[in-house]
């Protein structure tokens, strides 16, 4: 009682009060509290913060609690802005001194009538359409009511459903991307960048238009790759959106009419979440292509696979979870996952929502998150445990050869499972030893043949070939599990090993790792990191069996599919390193493919490739698929606060870190260079042109 609620909203204060639901009101009457409203995101962007309203919301707190007197609150604020930013300049501290004076002047309260006037009710946790268990316990944990749940309604073995996030509908971005179908060209590179899997693209044919909602965006599909007269639509989760914008800045198209407009364009959310729910119901609804079809080669064919990894809780415009989202779209139906601790696993696996979901046929990645020290080796050790379970089901398949036929055991064993196609064949070989192994042990055979039927049975799905994903972040990698990631790739088992170098713990507050650039600055290298980064895809080519790429999705993303594919289809170890922007490296994360770009541009990102198997084809293994130093280091480097707040505070040791790091981009490309160069002294490198 006697509380004061402090709302960030874009109602006017006159229209507050009737905009609150009714159960909201009733507390604010009952409880006796006190009502202060601001627009924060106003303030925001009339002051340059973009939508960053941290300093505005702080200052509202101390200015209302009156837990210090309010002028003396708001010079504490100012002084600890000073000592937090001072080192990005006086610009942003500036812009932040700002903030804090239009905050005041655009903080009210509003009076708390006496009586409720409101019939508006609070909308459900997820929708009536929710599973039992989504409905049961995910709901309540949203709503706030975890407490009350009874053990009873928890999974018995601590493993949680996936495919829950997307019932959490968060509506927390202020503008979201449309799509202007008269101009688009429907490359799908926004579907591609897309960190949180809201945008989506899918080919149908007209006979599905069945009860279209009215303002359902489709046009003709340009191509002909998978028949005539077949329709395209891009639609939008606008519920699930972040509004980060890097759909936007990809988009190739500009409108001729009007050169600031895009195929894709960011608009007000909320006057258009009501229709486009009914959009993106009625989207999800309409056929996707048949998997066995598309080539996945390709930037816009693969992005009409659906992605089984969506609307996570990852950062507004991540730059790790592209790659993460391609990994399920090319391979998630039955990929297995060994997650170490950090941001991936924090969005990948955070309670109470999950992003990892399903197809139509409730085939999906299996995901568990690993230690820090240990993830290498909880990832192989599936890998192990998969290809154990593999052998056993082919030796009982031999063992009863006679009963299950020469035919349906010769397919099952010798298999070819390279491409979708021949996985589909496989499944299908599966589900005909199912159907015959429940007939089998419904029928007289003795005691110990049907105990063996059914051991097969529940080994029968592990002849359908497992994609094992090792995924963590530079932290890991390169840092706290090295030696057991080491230890992997000199197994030469087929594991799959993704790292999403964001070059910083980004999760644990942006401390130095032995991936931090020469010359950036972060927790732990306060002057900028004095040594040069650890060359972990050169570590690794040295064992000679492992295929190694290196990749950045904002330079080259038809590079990027192609290595991912390479990756998985080689039998043995593979690992990726992929260019990962971050919220920790002081950049717009709205442009961060742009940045991308410039670090392979400048050379100190290479992009390339190490396959082993073409080694017993007479050929070089290594291609090196990029044309760096086409600009210098510090046009890349200074377009990011961890490189440029050290000219402010210690410029001429900025200088000589600079200098030192472009002496390092330019010795390593020489070596990459003369890696790339064949016997007769030419580059055999065929440069992957994007898409």
């Amino acid at each position: 009682e006697g509380a004061t609620f402090l709302l960030n909203t874009k109602v006017p204060k006159e229209l507050v009060w009737d905009s609150l639901p009714e159960k909201v009101q009733k507390d604010l009457i009952n409880k006796k509290m006190k009502l202060y409203i601001i627009d924060a995101y106003k303030v925001a962007d009339e002051t340059g913060m973009g939508v960053r309203i941290n300093t505005i919301m702080q200052t509202c707190f101390f200015a209302i609690s009156k837990i210090f007197p309010r002028d003396e609150a708001i010079r504490m604020i100012k002084d600890s802005i000073k000592k937090t930013y001072g080192a990005k300049g006086d610009k942003i501290v500036e812009m932040n001194f700002n903030a804090v004076d239009q905050t005041l002047s655009n903080l009210y309260e509003v009076e708390v009538p006496a009586q409720v006037t409101s019939k508006i009710q609070l909308q459900p946790a997820v929708s009536g359409n929710a599973p039992e268990f989504v409905a049961d316990v995910t709901a309540n944990i949203i709503a706030g009511f975890g407490d009350d749940i009874p053990v009873s309604k928890m999974p018995c073995d601590g493993t949680f459903p996936t495919a829950t996030a997307k019932w959490e509908k968060r509506n927390i971005a202020l503008e979201v991307p449309i799509w202007d179908k008269e101009i688009c060209i429907q490359c799908n590179k926004c579907v591609l960048v897309c960190p949180h899997a809201t945008i989506r693209a899918k080919v149908f044919e007209e006979k599905e238009l069945v009860n279209v909602p009215e303002t359902f965006k489709y046009t003709k599909f340009k191509a002909k790759d998978y028949g005539e007269n077949l329709l395209y639509s891009l639609q939008v989760a606008v519920e699930d959106c972040t509004g980060c914008g890097l759909c936007v800045d990809v988009c190739p198209v500009k409108n001729k009419k009007e050169t600031k407009l895009k195929a894709i364009n960011m608009v007000e959310q909320l006057p258009i979440r009501e229709q486009e729910r009914a959009n993106w119901d009625y989207f999800l609804n309409l056929s996707n292509l048949d998997r066995t079809k598309v080539n996945v080669s390709k930037i816009k064919d693969s992005q009409f696979l659906e992605p089984l990894f969506e609307f996570s809780g990852a950062c507004s415009g991540c730059g790790e979870t592209p790659y993460v989202k391609l990994v399920s779209q090319l391979f998630g139906d039955r990929a297995v996952v060994a997650n170490a601790t950090g941001c991936s696993s924090i969005y990948g696996g955070n309670l109470p929502t999950t992003p990892w979901t399903v197809d139509k046929d409730g085939r999906g990645p299996a995901w568990s998150n690993s230690l820090f020290e240990d993830n290498a080796e909880f990832g192989f050790g599936f890998r192990l445990a998969i290809d154990k379970h593999n052998t056993h089901a082919k030796q009982l398949l031999e063992k009863y050869r006679n009963e299950l036929g020469d035919q349906l055991v010769d397919g099952l064993i010798k298999a070819q499972q390279n491409d979708e196609a021949g996985i589909y064949e496989q499944r299908e070989r599966v589900a005909q030893l199912k159907q015959r192994l429940n007939s089998f042990i419904s029928n007289g055979y003795s005691d110990e043949a049907k105990g063996e039927f059914n051991h097969l049975l529940s080994l029968a799905d592990y002849l359908v070939k497992k994609s094992v994903w090792i995924m963590g972040g530079d932290g890991w990698a390169y840092d706290i599990g090295y030696g057991g990631l080491d230890h992997v790739l000199a197994s030469g088992k087929n594991v799959n090993i993704l790292v999403l170098d964001t070059e910083v713990y980004s999760n644990t507050g942006g401390q130095m790792s032995k991936s931090t650039p020469r010359g950036a600055v972060a927790k732990f290298a306060a002057a900028g990191k004095p040594m040069a980064k650890k060359d972990l895809g050169m570590m690794a080519m040295s064992y000679g069996t492992v295929y190694v790429a290196k990749v950045a999705m904002g330079s080259n993303d038809a590079h990027t599919v192609k290595v991912f594919l390479e990756a998985e289809a080689y039998n043995g170890p593979s690992l990726i390193i992929a260019y990962s922007h971050c919220i920790a490296h002081g950049i717009d994360m709205g442009r961060g493919m742009r940045n991308q770009k410039a670090a392979v541009d400048s050379g100190y990102w290479q992009l390339y490739r190490y396959n082993p198997d073409l080694v017993a084809k007479g050929e070089n293994p290594f291609k090196l698929d990029s044309k760096g130093l086409k600009i210098p280091l510090a046009d890349y480097a200074y377009m990011e606060t961890r490189y440029k707040m050290l000219t402010k505070t210690h410029p001429d040791h900025a200088k000589k870190l600079m200098d030192e790091a472009q002496n390092d981009v330019n010795e390593r490309w020489k070596l990459y260079e003369q890696l790339a160069l064949s016997g007769n002294g030419k580059e055999n490198s065929k440069i992957e042109k994007p898409e």
